[in-house]
């Protein structure tokens, strides 16, 4: 079984539903590629699995180190390139809620999101940026 099935609905527009939730999403081409912008672009997408892997894995990072994060936050700015048109930077802050972490494992959560699988996925040329703001 496939994990997403997609569909496409005309007006450069697609529907994708996760099979094993029935969750479904839909696309569009960004405004500055002929599309309307009225949801996520696939570039988004991309950008958007970026910050939400970094901070799952950060999760099971501070669960089996008794932490907890909830309530993190993540900001992230994809940034286009040309010739090929193509992700040339994801640029992501990482806001962490207001708690006492040991140092060692401020280091331990950094490392944890810069290991993420989407992180080592993407394109070496691709840019990836995470700035930690610990309060």
């Amino acid at each position: 079984m496939p994990t997403v099935t997609e569909t496409y609905m005309g007006d450069l527009r697609v529907k994708c539903t996760h099979e094993q939730s029935g969750a479904s999403i839909l696309t569009d081409a960004p405004t500055d590629n002929r599309g309307k912008g009225e949801a996520f672009s696939p570039t988004d997408l991309v950008a958007t699995a970026l910050g939400s892997c970094a901070v799952t894995i950060m999760g099971i990072y501070a669960d089996t180190h008794g932490l907890d994060i909830t309530g993190a936050q993540v900001s992230v700015n994809k940034v286009m390139a040309e010739n090929p048109r193509r992700i040339g930077a994801i640029e992501m802050t990482i806001n962490m809620p207001e708690r006492a972490y040991p140092e060692k494992h401020k280091k331990g959560l950094e490392v944890a999101a810069r290991g993420c699988p989407v992180f080592r996925s993407l394109h070496p040329d691709t840019e990836k940026k995470m700035t930690f703001v610990w309060k």
